[in-house]
């Protein structure tokens, strides 16, 4: 059982080593920006801003995007600090490797496995749909009128170009990250054009009075009118639907050994993709809503419907044409980052090891890109974009939430804690309202985990109160209270621990506090996901489980590394007892002894033998 846990609680231990990467190092800061911003400004800008604003939060879809922005922010500065800390190609999967073991790592990498198939797949089927529209939906029709799919779980009929076009996207990432990097620039710029066409256009017909519609002029299912027609709850709802539509940035992170410094380039190309993807939905959802009353937006294609109503039609294709170069560079950036985790997965030997290989001309993972453009391709040919939307939010949160863990374990612990201190109750409890300590040690670490795990299990419990307990009932307030209030002594009791003096090129500020509240928030929208997306996800991890009992805990090369370090130790060790070795020809003789005429030892050497 001992050996069986060990094995779980391994830790990638190998140094970073920029110079032992096989993929070709050609992203700049530019590169990594535009894939950030194509990757995340897809869909979302098209769509989520009506959908959000037609019936779950209003104009208040502004501060919906505001929340949604923030709680991202919080991810994305832990995403940040963990690609200064280890550029290398994997993401989440690598960070929790390092900090965790390979238990949890199998299990992130495996999620984001599926986040970024489900993501593909998902953009590449509304890609499909939104040509469909252009053709009166004739191409739908005709499938479904010969090769109906009459079964639940399933969509209505095989989508073949969603098909062919996820194919030919992954035969463009096997070419070459370089080349699909500048047909993405290309793609996101022309993105970021439209959007700025719409920004200004759109606020030239923008009414200011559709933020101020009484409620006797509203439909009945439409609100109370006014800025906010659902209220707060409404704006919390629209935060946690808009949250998705930042979903995408963290695949900037999977590129540390195709980026230029990455340690400087990766957590500066997160922090702008974020501003400028949160600058894009909020001017484009206050542009939408004071266009046209919330209550008669288009969910499905908001924009069009706008111009429509103001006769701009020149407009409204430009809008089009912008929407299929977005959907465009989000396919590209959805797909971007999966073949990198199959190849980081590979190499430890964690997933099949054939993965891990380079093509010597194309410098990309070219089994690992073919299997997971298959993989994604054959899932947007079966599967409905309803549910695969559904599936893509549980693993992305899950993997927000390991990261910002690991920060937490990182920051208050050291690389070399050779200090060891008594894990004593009355040190214990000094330790909680007094820092005796300037370095971290085996105790303040411990302290540091025991404290993350007890938050973790009490955010739990607070999102098992929101589901059971009425909001405005007296016990709900009093329990929420409690809970709120631990969760709040547990991050001063963190915060009193002292921290690890290595030296960063960007660090997550206010350490414990955003780390905390980006594992309490993430942790809340999981359990806003319906049962069965829990479900389907716990099926998925218990196919990965599988492999990896029976693949990967026998062939991980963390075995293998684990045994070359305690050879090197060994050797070294003995090596410092020893005297260096004597040559029986003179002519090799250091210069002290042809000096002195002597081949005995000097006297370092007879004082160290002393000793």
């Amino acid at each position: 059982m001992l050996k069986l846990w060990k094995a779980l609680t391994r830790r990638k231990t190998d140094d970073v080593n920029e110079s032992e990467s096989m993929l070709a190092r050609v992203l700049n800061l530019f590169d990594l920006t535009a894939l950030g911003v194509g990757s995340t400004l897809g869909l979302g800008v098209y769509v989520l801003a009506g959908q959000v604003a037609y019936n779950i939060a209003g104009p208040a879809v502004t501060i919906s995007f505001l929340i949604a922005a923030l709680a991202s922010a919080f991810a994305g500065i832990c995403y940040a600090e963990f690609a200064a800390r280890v550029p290398k190609a994997g993401s989440a999967y690598v960070y929790s490797y390092v900090t965790i073991g390979e238990f949890v790592a199998f299990t992130i990498g495996w999620n984001l496995i599926l986040e970024y198939v489900i993501g593909t797949a998902s953009v590449a089927r509304g890609l499909s749909g939104y040509f469909d529209s252009l053709i009166d939906n004739n191409m739908s029709k005709a499938l479904i009128d010969t090769m109906p799919i009459n079964v639940s779980f399933l969509g209505d009929y095989p989508d073949f170009l969603s098909f062919g076009m996820v194919l030919l996207l992954a035969a463009l990432l096997a070419f070459g990250a370089k080349e699909s990097s500048f047909l993405n620039n290309i793609f996101t710029t022309v993105n970021l054009v439209t959007i700025g066409i719409v920004l200004v256009a759109g606020g030239m017909n923008a009414n200011p009075d559709n933020w101020r519609i009484p409620a006797s002029e509203v439909p009945s299912w439409a609100g109370s009118g006014g800025f906010m027609p659902f209220g707060i709850a409404g704006v919390m709802a629209g935060a946690a639907k808009c949250f998705y539509g930042f979903v995408g940035f963290d695949c900037i992170a999977t590129t540390g050994e195709e980026a230029i410094n990455p340690k400087r380039n990766i957590p500066l190309a997160i922090v702008v993709s974020l501003i400028i993807i949160f600058l894009a939905y909020f001017g484009v959802s206050t542009v939408l809503t004071m266009m046209l009353p919330y209550y008669l937006q288009d969910p499905d294609a908001p924009f069009p419907k706008a111009f429509d109503s103001v006769e701009w039609y020149t407009i409204k294709w430009i809008v089009t044409i912008g929407a299929v170069f977005a959907l465009c560079t989000s396919l590209l950036g959805a797909m971007f980052p999966l073949p990198r985790i199959l190849y980081a997965m590979g190499n430890d030997g964690i997933l099949f090891k054939r993965l891990s290989k380079v093509h010597p001309y194309t410098k990309t993972p070219l089994l690992a890109t073919i299997v997971s453009g298959l993989f994604a391709a054959v899932m947007a040919l079966l599967f409905n974009l309803d549910q695969l939307v559904d599936m893509m939010s549980i693993g992305t949160l899950l993997a927000y939430t390991i990261v910002a863990i690991c920060v937490l374990v990182l920051r208050y612990q050291d690389d070399q804690m050779t200090k060891v201190v008594s894990v004593r109750a009355p040190n214990v409890f000094r330790q909680f309202f007094c820092n005796s300590y300037k370095v971290p040690n085996t105790m303040t670490s411990a302290i540091t985990k025991v404290g993350i795990v007890v938050f973790a299990i009490f955010c739990i419990v607070w999102c098992i109160f929101m589901k059971v307990f009425e909001i405005e009932t007296t016990g709900a307030v009093v329990s929420l209270s409690i809970v709120g209030l631990i969760l709040i002594c547990i991050c001063v009791v963190i915060a009193m621990q002292p921290v690890s003096t290595i030296e960063l090129t960007f660090k997550v500020p206010l350490v414990p506090f955003v780390p905390c509240l980006s594992v309490f928030v993430n942790l809340y929208l999981m359990f806003q996901l319906d049962l069965f997306t829990w479900i389907r996800f716990l099926i998925w991890v218990a196919i990965g489980y599988c492999i990896y009992f029976a693949y990967g805990i026998r062939n991980s090369t963390q075995i293998s590394r684990n045994r070359n370090h305690a050879e090197v130790a060994a050797n070294t060790m003995q090596n410092s007892y020893s005297y260096p070795q004597q040559h029986e020809n003179p002519a090799f003789e250091p210069d002290w002894k042809v000096e002195n005429g002597i081949k005995d030892a000097p006297p370092q050497y007879e004082y160290s033998e002393k000793l």
